[in-house]
């Protein structure tokens, strides 16, 4: 098959520079170091690379879309906390309507797109009985396909079981065609409640073939322990490798002993972890005055356990989070602070955890950056995965199946010294 579109010049993720990316049919079809112009068709479009950096599109594995863009409905959260953000949502939700929920979760979408987000997993509040967040995000789902994946996790906000109606509503939505199972054990009246919660909205996933991701001890309480339910239950049922368990902030209070028999056990259960550093930064240790948690759960030694473990945006001007730009890399760059993830190969998994790492919490199929895989990419004014983390440079070019939907001018600032106006490359050439 002739390709029908060729990418000159990329580097790639591992450091191999001057290599052709061939795409045929919406797949990557090659990869090769520079191919002859004689063996090309004239009329073939080309995209010049020009030596920056070629990666697999970023992936979302966190996000509230029914949320975002809503600052300063009703008003803004002047504490910060995440107490203040769930009850401002609930004084937002009664005035509410689908085609507002949608139109904000469209231009939400668009900022991802517009940073090289193709991918994104978005939990949907159904504590309301009017589904109206259902309908729309349905409704965008449906709209956005040509250009984004979008997974819907029906999350029960207000508590599984302390709603009265969340169960019901909660398998309306699943009904409709939301395909993830989601919940939140710790926001129950007790932690017995919260258990039964798990139990419960595993059994439901597990019926229905589904995928489970709930908030999962997202406090500081380093006796919120819902994550080691969440493990039990998908071994009993049989979900290995089709859990997440989201947040996970109260890991970084624990105990080490006690995280000494954790990791284990999400290991074998083979659940999987989605922290969302600028999120949990910002929420958690807000009653500590110092020294002060950071709140993060704990990425390295996760991944050190085998254990997989990707990010997630969470929120983007929102009661929650005032802030954001629906950048996965300003995720990982947090990210890589916050844990201390600087040495080579934990700057490499910190790149993972918005690519690889979150395709696989997604089940993305055919996702990568090799022949056959799909050829949603993004091309980065960076010279090398180390310039892509440290610098968030612009996306020059993102690619669904092979066609350029989003593009921008690369950034070349101008120094006005002494003489002539001199341009400045900010990028490094080094490869890590």
């Amino acid at each position: 098959m002739q390709p029908d579109l060729l990418i000159r010049r990329a580097t790639l993720l591992d450091g191999r520079g001057e290599m052709d990316i061939a795409i045929a049919a919406g797949r990557i079809q090659t990869i090769a170091p520079s191919l002859p112009e004689t063996e090309l068709p004239a009329e073939l479009p080309r995209l010049d690379a020009a030596g920056y950096l070629v990666s697999p599109s970023f992936v979302d594995s966190h996000f509230h879309l029914d949320a975002a863009l809503s600052l300063g409905q009703p008003r803004l959260n002047r504490s910060g906390t995440l107490l203040e953000g769930i009850a401002l949502w609930q004084e937002l939700k009664p005035e509410l309507t689908a085609e507002a929920i949608r139109q904000r979760a469209l231009r939400a979408c668009h900022q991802a797109i517009a940073r090289g987000t193709l991918h994104i997993r978005s939990h949907v509040d159904v504590c309301d009985d009017r589904l109206l967040a259902v309908e729309a995000l349905l409704q965008v789902r449906r709209e956005m396909a040509p250009w984004l994946d979008l997974q819907l996790v029906a999350f029960p906000q207000d508590g599984f079981l302390r709603d009265p109606h969340a169960r019901a509503n909660l398998l309306r939505a699943l009904d409709l065609g939301v395909e993830v199972v989601g919940g939140i054990p710790h926001f129950e009246r007790t932690a017995q409640q919260g258990a039964a919660s798990v139990r419960e909205l595993c059994e439901i996933a597990a019926e229905r073939g589904l995928l489970v991701d709930m908030h999962c001890d997202e406090s500081d309480d380093p006796q919120s322990r819902q994550v080691e339910n969440l493990a039990f239950e998908t071994q009993r049922l049989g979900l290995q490798g089709r859990v997440t368990g989201s947040h996970l902030t109260s890991m970084h209070s624990m105990d080490n002993y006690y995280v000494s028999k954790l990791l284990p056990l999400l290991a074998e259960a083979e659940v999987q972890v989605v922290a969302n550093p600028l999120i949990n930064l910002c929420l958690q240790g807000r009653h500590d005055s110092y020294p002060k948690r950071r709140g993060l759960t704990r990425v390295p030694e996760l991944l050190a356990a085998g254990i997989n473990v990707a990010y997630g945006h969470d929120c983007v001007l929102d009661p929650w989070y005032s802030l954001g730009s629906h950048d996965m890399l300003d995720v990982a760059h947090m990210g890589l602070h916050a844990c201390q993830m600087t040495g080579l190969d934990q700057l490499r998994d910190s790149y993972a955890l918005i690519t690889e790492r979150g395709a696989a919490v997604l089940g993305l199929q055919d996702y990568g950056l090799a022949p056959g895989c799909r050829a949603d990419l993004v091309v980065l004014q960076a010279r090398s995965l180390f310039d892509a983390l440290r610098l968030r440079p612009p996306r020059l070019w993102v690619l669904r199946r092979g066609r350029v939907i989003a593009s921008t001018t690369a950034a070349v600032p101008q120094l006005q010294l002494d003489g002539p106006s001199q341009p400045c490359d900010l990028t490094w050439p080094g490869a890590v």
